[in-house]
C-alpha cells in the first residue's frame, strides 16, 4: 500500500453540479444511524462506519464512488481502509454533510 497516494476529492459545489446534471453517481455516507435520521443528501446510500466490515460488498467497486461523513474526517479513513480491499474508485466529499449544510443546502439541519 503507498501511503503517499493522494486521496481524490470532490467539493460539495463540485458534487452538487454532478447531481444537478443528472449525471449518475454513486454516493455512500458512512454516518451512524442517528447522524443520518439528522439530516441527508437525497439520493444517497447509508452505510454506518462501525456496520463497514460486514457490508463492504455493498459498496461499487467499478464505479467512482462518493464517500462522505460529518466533516470529511472518517470518510478519508474509510477510503484508506477501502484501499486495502483493493477500492481505486473512491472520491472523498470535502467538508461532509456539514459542508454541504454550509454551502448548498442552508435550510438543512446541522449539528
Amino acid at each position: 500500500m503507498n501511503l503517499n497516494k493522494a486521496i481524490k476529492s470532490i467539493s460539495v459545489r463540485e458534487l452538487s453540479d454532478h447531481i444537478n446534471s443528472g449525471a449518475e453517481i454513486h454516493i455512500i455516507d458512512i454516518r451512524e444511524d442517528f447522524e443520518w435520521e439528522i439530516c441527508r443528501i437525497e439520493g444517497t446510500k447509508n452505510i454506518p462506519m462501525s456496520r463497514l466490515i460486514e457490508s463492504v460488498e455493498l459498496i461499487p467497486n467499478n464505479e467512482s464512488t462518493v464517500i462522505m461523513c460529518h466533516h470529511g474526517v472518517r470518510s478519508l479513513n474509510v477510503i484508506h481502509y477501502l484501499e486495502t480491499k483493493g477500492y481505486d474508485k473512491l472520491i472523498n466529499l470535502e467538508g461532509g454533510i456539514h459542508a454541504w449544510a454550509l454551502e448548498v443546502d442552508r435550510g438543512m439541519a446541522k449539528y
